[in-house]
């Protein structure tokens, strides 16, 4: 969506009313959602508004289908979920998107079976299971995770109620993310608005947010990536066993080695860490210091130190605020870390950096390299800005943490 004139910073760009929203509150089956909410219930909360797309998608007479028929078939949509597994394997290793992706399968296919299907089963006069197949279903699970938005919680209902269920919103879909957006979704009981958030000139893209999404991201559930350098969101994810990894690295003993399991089964109890948890990093430095922090605090402390710290009634209560450890950890306070603090997190990037696919210089001639480039697919191009990215800020936590 282009400006036809200039707009200036607050200027209202368009409004859609709420009575044309497509949820499961403004289906044609909205009855018999509601009659079955019980056995909707999932942990994902979208169930009720894939069942209403499956109804309006394929409905000749439904209400939505000006708007559904934009998508006259759901192949340009691209997520990593539709390529093959050698393939996002290939061109992912390392990015998390891969193992996001499986998980992501693994929960629709057994959605599906277990719940979609019984459902329309019961239901022969609104759904056929021979044409809502679980191919439709995975397809419009991308398709929401592509187009749909879902309204925040007031500030006082954030930590008492499951978050809002997704909704489509015509036109407010057809506008593309960039991190430095100029235009934002507001939300009104009556409407929601898109309003500029700074001054679009004449011909400009107008760009809404999605939030504050790294690239990997971006291309897991939207199917895109911004150019390397353009999303000042990006971010790089180092697995916390890359942590207790670096720690192993350096015990000289059996007692040692014990000391370390104890470490990190209280930082396990403190919920500090977990098995399949990662300590993230963006451009600045870390984005999840008290965990970041609090782990290397407590696995670099001395027998004494560790002793006096578990017998402590009072452990649970952090004594270090979070303006300090977010110091120590941005990119101005990581060189002044502490050399075992320092050696663990250089450690840690190093294995992180290891585990990808390609190598960073060979990316890097890639990226730069205008004919090449060129030549490569989309898919290809899309991963390369993904795992370059990465690359780049696990390779500045390196600079920075070198002894």
């Amino acid at each position: 969506m282009l400006a036809k004139e200039d707009i200036d910073e607050g200027e209202l760009l368009f409004t859609i009313p709420r009575m044309a929203l497509l949820h499961q509150g403004t289906t044609k089956v909205l009855a018999v959602l509601e009659e079955g909410k019980a056995s909707l219930e999932n942990t994902s909360g979208w169930v009720p508004l894939l069942l209403a797309l499956m109804y309006e998608y394929t409905s000749p007479q439904s209400h939505w289908r000006p708007y559904l028929s934009l998508w006259s078939d759901f192949t340009a949509l691209d997520h990593p979920m539709f390529w093959s597994k050698d393939e996002r394997d290939r061109l992912l290793k390392g990015t998390g998107i891969p193992e996001a992706v499986d998980t992501d399968l693994t929960n629709i296919q057994k959605e599906y079976k277990d719940i979609v299907l019984p459902f329309i089963t019961l239901h022969p006069d609104l759904w056929d299971p021979e044409r809502h197949t679980l191919d439709l279903y995975r397809s419009l699970v991308a398709f929401v995770m592509a187009y749909s938005f879902q309204e925040p919680l007031d500030e006082e209902d954030e930590d008492e109620k499951d978050p809002n269920p997704p909704m489509m919103v015509p036109i407010a879909d057809m506008l593309n993310h960039v991190s430095n957006h100029n235009a934002n979704l507001e939300y009104t009981p009556e409407c929601l608005k898109m309003v500029s958030v700074r001054s679009i000139r004449k011909g400009e893209e107008v760009f809404n947010t999605y939030g504050q999404m790294a690239n990997w991201q971006l291309l897991h559930m939207y199917g895109f990536a911004e150019p390397y350098q353009s999303n000042s969101n990006d971010t790089a994810d180092i697995p916390m066993s890359n942590v207790y990894k670096a720690a192993v690295q350096v015990t000289r003993s059996e007692a040692e080695q014990r000391l370390l399991v104890e470490k990190w089964s209280l930082l396990c109890e403190m919920e500090m860490v977990g098995d399949k948890g990662v300590f993230i990093f963006g451009k600045s430095g870390s984005l999840t210091d008290t965990e970041m922090y609090t782990t290397l605090k407590i696995l670099c402390m001395s027998v004494e130190e560790f002793e006096d710290f578990r017998e402590n009634e009072g452990w649970e209560e952090a004594d270090d605020d979070e303006e300090k450890m977010l110091q120590a950890l941005s990119n101005e306070g990581l060189p002044s870390l502490p050399p075992v603090w320092r050696c663990l997190v250089h450690a840690a990037a190093r294995f992180t950096l290891d585990s990808y696919g390609e190598d960073m210089l060979k990316d890097k001639v890639l990226l730069e390299d205008n004919d090449g480039y060129a030549k490569l697919s989309s898919r290809q191009r899309r991963a390369l800005q993904v795992r370059y990215g990465q690359k780049t800020i696990l390779h500045q936590l390196l600079e920075l943490t070198k002894p």
